[in-house]
């Protein structure tokens, strides 16, 4: 039995320590690109909210004025 840190993939439990270091390195950029994926998703969490409180106050000024038929 494995001692080291494993990772599944595709069902299959791998020792990462016996993994090539092209194969260490992929797992890294995959590490990266789901960093960069989770930031991306807040920063447009962010930006929806922000999007949603300009149309509130959009709606609120509208209300002020008589629209044009």
């Amino acid at each position: 039995m494995a001692n080291g840190q494993t990772i599944d993939i595709d069902g299959k439990t791998y020792e990462i320590d016996s993994l090539e270091d092209e194969a260490k390195s992929q797992l890294s950029n995959i590490s990266a690109v789901d960093a960069e994926l989770k930031r991306l998703q807040q920063q447009t969490s962010i930006a929806q909210t922000a999007r949603n409180a300009y149309a509130r106050a959009l709606q609120e000024e509208l209300a002020k004025v008589e629209p044009q038929q």
